[in-house]
């Protein structure tokens, strides 16, 4: 991380001129580069958080359906064709986003369906096929990098 010193002056008890210079140090965070998954990845996480991320054909089929979905994740390596025209179907009916996910080992795990270990690694990951977000929860450079992200894609197709 890069560091910046900026020297503030301290005023004396009982008085307003300055006592000495002190530094303080100001830390800049490196913003890294966000591809598409990495920010998809950190908004699951936050959608998971806040009790707004549907997992599994149920669960996200009933919300794609409502039309409560803000987006809709769904694995390139689901091996159910009908499974994946029923969810690409109701996205496109509905006109929500739908984001392709390499694997569904991948997606399980960015979904929360697995085991983490004390070292925080995760392990007994279980495959997830589809997963819709209701709510975002927090704002976040991820979120508006893959909102703008889906906003471009759309326009190109």
């Amino acid at each position: 991380m890069a560091e910046e010193a900026e020297t503030t002056p301290v005023v004396a008890e009982g008085g307003d001129a300055p006592a000495a210079e002190e530094p303080v140090v100001v830390k800049k965070e490196e913003v890294a580069a966000l591809d598409p998954m990495t920010a998809l990845k950190e908004v699951l996480t936050n959608a998971l958080i806040s009790d707004g991320l549907k997992r599994g054909l149920h669960e996200v089929v009933k919300v794609l359906d409502r039309e409560t979905a803000h987006l809709c994740c769904l694995a390139s390596d689901c091996n159910e064709p009908a499974y994946t025209r029923l969810v690409k179907g109701l996205c496109h009916q509905n006109n929500i986003s739908l984001l392709m996910v390499p694997t569904g080992q991948e997606l399980g795990e960015w979904c929360g369906i697995c085991k983490i270990d004390e070292d925080g690694n995760p392990r007994k990951v279980r495959s997830c096929s589809a997963a819709a977000i209701t709510n975002y929860g927090r704002e976040s450079d991820a979120l508006t990098f893959l909102l703008n992200y889906m906003k471009k894609n759309a326009k190109a197709q």
